[in-house]
Formats: structure tokens, sequence, C-alpha cells
């Protein structure tokens, strides 16, 4: 199988990346110490490839009501042009589809970034959606636009450096915004708990822009670094913390999911019908040892599953996502099975490191 490639693949080999096959994409997983990069995010800066993200405009009439019932989270909570909403996508029997972030720019017009692995599933429930729904409206995936995140405490500054006519539109924006700077679309949003913002550009410039950040001091990201600082930062996964089995409820995802208001939206019918009888909390490792996703782990109240798993290079401790039964509680005790030993764990509340700091 032919891998897909992003705009920067070459710009990735020329600056010394190990590649490899992440979701049917040729992308860098690191460019030398995987350790090193994860610091430089949490203490400096650095940019990552994000080109195979997936940008979906949806534009007409009626656009907010269509999300109001396509979401698990609700559309009308964000009603400042540029603010954006985490939420998921759900089945009618409530598994999660996709999680995503919406953008409001006009209630003409809302932006909607997905996972490059479920882009052609998401895109196409979009569509089949609409058509019953809300037929008027354009569902349109943005192959022409690229995406760049660029995180950590400097990163703000040293975008400002390379992009300064977008600094006055950019300044003021709050965590979960988003400016519109002609070529530029900024978002100050970000997968690492860090500062920072993602950039959506045009295709064609993006290898111009990607090399002037370099330029000004931003090192390259792979995606090692970008999954232990994601896992640091308590956000999920699609595909391992979960996915089309798995309820949000269960996920750690009962935050984006708004039962409250009146609204109707698809799977709130089995998501009531069907209170969960597991969540996901954090484990600290107390032996020796590597957390990693599918090892058991055992509790006083029945078996559990890690979900995500790894080395922490900021806590320097083996850390994880477990998915477990409801009556286990913070502070318990637990064993988790590596290699036929059960290992003695700690549940803990994550997130276990943001903005440069251990939490745990």
């Amino acid at each position: 199988m032919t891998l897909k490639q992003t705009p920067l693949n070459a710009a990735h080999r020329a600056m010394g990346a190990k590649m490899v096959d992440f979701g049917g994409w040729d992308m860098p997983v690191n460019y030398g110490s995987q350790i090193d990069e994860h610091h430089k995010v949490r203490n400096d800066c650095g940019m990552f490839d994000v080109c195979h993200m997936r940008v979906v405009d949806i534009k007409g009439n009626g656009v907010r009501a269509f999300l109001r019932y396509l979401l698990a989270n609700n559309a009308d909570k964000i009603t400042l042009p540029g603010k954006a909403l985490y939420s998921a996508m759900l089945r009618p029997d409530g598994g999660v589809i996709d999680d995503l972030i919406i953008y409001f720019m006009t209630e003409q017009w809302f932006r909607v970034v997905v996972n490059a692995g479920t882009a052609d599933k998401d895109i196409a429930w979009m569509r089949e959606q609409a058509a019953t729904a809300s037929p008027q409206l354009s569902i349109t995936s943005r192959d022409d636009l690229a995406m760049v995140a660029i995180q950590g405490p400097n990163a703000r500054s040293k975008v400002w450096q390379v992009l300064p006519r977008t600094r006055t539109a950019t300044e003021g924006l709050q965590n979960f915004q988003a400016a519109d700077c002609g070529e530029y679309f900024i978002a100050r949003t970000g997968y690492t708990g860090e500062d920072g913002f993602e950039v959506m550009l045009p295709k064609e410039k993006v290898e111009a822009f990607w090399q002037a950040l370099n330029q000004a001091g931003i090192p390259p990201i792979g995606l090692g670094a970008r999954d232990t600082l994601r896992l640091e930062a308590g956000m999920n996964l699609y595909g391992q913390d979960m996915d089309e089995s798995i309820s949000p409820l269960e996920a750690g995802m009962a935050w984006t999911v708004d039962l409250k208001s009146e609204r109707d939206f698809i799977g709130k019918a089995a998501l009531l019908a069907n209170p969960p009888t597991r969540k996901l909390v954090g484990l600290v490792l107390l032996d020796r040892g590597v957390l990693r996703g599918h090892q058991k782990v055992v509790t006083a109240h029945g078996d559990g599953e890690i979900t995500s798993g790894s080395f922490s290079p900021t806590l320097e401790k083996s850390i994880a996502l477990a998915r477990v039964p409801n009556a286990v509680q913070i502070g318990d005790a637990v064993q988790v099975s590596i290699r036929d030993k059960l290992l003695a764990a700690q549940v803990v509340k994550y997130p276990f490191a943001r903005n440069g700091k251990g939490l745990i």
C-alpha cells in the first residue's frame, strides 16, 4: 500500500526525521530524541505537521440547527465569531464516530476539524445526515488547506515573528478562539496541554511557512512526543481511548455531552437509556515497568483495561488512561498485568501535566 504524504514530507526527510506508517500516512515519529522533543514543547515550543487532519467547511442557512442535532455538545454555546467547541459525533447507539473541533465564524459558516483516520467516514456521515435534515447546506472538504501546530509557552511570540501582520488579530484570542486572517486561519488550540496556535493556510505555502518557523528557532516535533504530550495532558486519542463501540460517557468525555438542554441529538436516547458502568481514570505505576494500551487493570471492583499508556518524560513515571468500573475511586490501589506479573499502580485524577508542570 502506498502511504499518503503531507506537503511537508520532503521537509521532514531533509530534517532527518524517522518516518513511520501512521494510519496510512507517512509521518515523522521523531527527529532524534523523542524525550528532548517532549521537553522542548513543555519548556519552550515546537512545531507539528498536522496537515493530515481534515478541515471541513459547512455553509448555508441553518448550519447551527444542523450542528445542534449532529453533535453531542451544544453548538448554541458558541456565539462569538471565532469561538471553538470540542465535541463528538455519535452513532444512534451512542458510540463515538469521531471527536472534533468546530469553529463558529458566521451563522452561515462553521468550520470543523476532524481526525485524519476518520475524515472520509466523518464527511460521509455529515452529508448523509444533512441530506435528510438540512439539504440546503454545503459540506466542503478543504483539501486546499494545510495545518501546522505550534505549541509551547513561547509558541505565540515566535509565530508573531514569522507572521507579524497577524499579531493584531490574534493577540487577544482566548483559549479555543480563532481569527480569520486572510490566508491564515489561526486558532488558539492544540493537543499538548500547552499554549500555542494551530495555523491553517494554503497547501502550496505550508513548506515555506514551516521553514520560516524553523529559522525563527522552532524545532520540528514528531508523533512520538505528540503522543506523550497529549497523554500527560489527559487528552483522548481516537481509536485508543474511544471509538464507535464506546459511549463518550465511558471515555472521559461527559463534559462534552450536553444532556441538560431539551434539544435532541443523534445518540441522545441511547445515552439516556444506557447509563455508564465504566469511567476513564488516570493511573501512575508504582513498580518498575511501562504501562501500555490493552493491559488488564485489576481492581477491587472488577477488571478494567488501559486505553493509552506510556512513560511520562515530565513526571519521569509510567502513566496511563484506563477504563475501569464506576466504583473505582481516585487514590485506590490497583494492579496492572504486565508480562504475566501484577504490578502496583495508583488511580489518580488526570491531567498529569500541563503548562510546563507536572500535576501529580
